[in-house]
């Protein structure tokens, strides 16, 4: 029995009454016998006469999101759950690159057929909500229970290069042992460079799935390294293995501190695996993973940032100036594990304490206050906003009353 919100019934029940079955299939099913929760249920409908069709029922629920009527498949937020709706079909590989697949959308297809186009057994089990059945024609229940990961066909796997990253990241997230089989042909489509065709996002797409939601990523990461993939993802390849058991080691305690927002827990990961390059090697390890330039703007600082062993307030306020310190401080607990976490939860209050645990000081003595002296923008306008704010940081003020006789003291010949 798989256990689904009971507000969706009235959406399979109107189904039914249009001669149409619907049936759970994928994550949300494997999710669910796994015990794990999810907001995302994809659903099959069999038996209706055309994408149209289907999308005119389900209008009577909420706004639909048609994805597109060549792939058959179509969203809906109904009761606080995100629905995808899809009609069985059949891809067939007619160009390179994980895009070049002819989609086939056709009602009349058994669960069978239609489900032998999926990549695992594990992600090709069904939910018939009519009959309250599992369908399972490729005994994924059985490779759940003994925890493997193996290919529906191994034919149509080779067809696509993204499933051998997907089967890295389910090979971590769910702790499974990948069937021989299918580790020889991901490795044969490696040596084979057919990941070469994938778009750069694709690739990040499944690395960040394995950092932010496996509970030990190194496990993913060393079976990248056995399958000769980390050419994909240079600098790994040339790091020395202790070095790269250091990462590892690293990254699986990181995997423990997912406390802050998707993006800087991301963030967070990608910085420990770069914690044993040079500033040459994250640039290149982030480049080659995105083009999202916010990512290396502050990967990189956080990583070339050294720790030291004692901090003054001075030094917490300049520390500010280029880091967020309680991601610097995070980071550091997990690459320097000798340290006792006091210590590092001790600067995080004192950085705290002074205002500058998320942000840098906010400096006291303005632009409008030098103008104040007749003194007009310029590089010498530059010069006495930043000799300021240095003196701020040395506590020589603390007040604007107290910035303005500094000021004055400061531009008397």
């Amino acid at each position: 029995m798989i256990h689904y919100p009971e507000e969706l019934n009235i959406i399979f029940t109107t189904l039914q009454q249009h001669n149409a079955k619907a049936i759970l299939v994928g994550g949300f099913v494997r999710d669910s016998l796994l015990h794990i929760e999810s907001k995302d249920i994809d659903i099959e409908v069999y038996g209706i006469s055309s994408f149209e069709a289907l999308e005119k029922i389900l209008c009577k629920f909420g706004r639909v999101n048609s994805v597109g009527q060549c792939f058959g498949v179509c969203k809906l937020h109904f009761a606080n759950v995100d629905l995808d709706f899809s009609l069985p079909r059949e891809d067939n590989k007619i160009a390179s690159g994980h895009k070049g697949f002819e989609v086939q959308v056709d009602s009349s297809l058994s669960f069978y057929e239609a489900t032998s186009r999926r990549d695992f057994t594990i992600n090709a089990i069904g939910y018939d909500v009519e009959e309250k059945k599992i369908l399972d024609p490729f005994n994924g229940m059985k490779d759940l229970e003994n925890r493997v990961l193996r290919a529906v066909d191994t034919k149509k796997f080779a067809q696509d290069p993204l499933r051998v990253l997907r089967a890295i990241q389910f090979y971590a997230r769910f702790n499974l042992q990948i069937d021989s089989e299918l580790f020889t042909l991901s490795k044969e489509m490696i040596k084979n460079n057919l990941l070469d065709e994938l778009p750069k996002d694709r690739i990040f797409t499944e690395i960040k799935k394995l950092l932010l939601k496996s509970q030990k990523p190194s496990q993913g990461f060393t079976l990248l390294k056995k399958l000769k993939g980390f050419k994909y993802l240079p600098p790994l390849e040339q790091i020395n293995s202790r070095e790269l058991e250091l990462i590892f080691d690293s990254l699986d305690s990181m995997a423990k501190e997912k406390k802050f927002s998707s993006k800087t827990n991301l963030i967070l990961m990608l910085c420990t695996l770069c914690s044993e390059f040079d500033s040459l090697q994250t640039t290149t390890f982030i480049q080659n993973l995105t083009e999202e330039k916010e990512i290396l703007k502050t990967v990189l600082p956080l990583t070339q940032t050294k720790l030291q062993d004692t901090y003054s307030d001075t030094q917490l306020y300049k520390l500010a100036l280029s880091v967020d310190i309680e991601l610097f401080f995070t980071l550091q607990k997990v690459i320097h594990i000798s340290k006792e976490s006091h210590f590092f939860e001790s600067l995080k209050k004192r950085a705290k304490n002074l205002g500058v645990l998320n942000q840098k000081l906010k400096p006291i003595l303005q632009g409008r206050d030098i103008i104040e002296y007749g003194i007009h923008p310029s590089k010498e306008f530059s010069k006495i906003l930043s000799d300021a704010y240095e003196a701020q940081m040395n506590f020589e003020f603390y007040t604007i009353d107290e910035a303005k006789v500094w000021l004055k003291n400061y531009l008397v010949p």
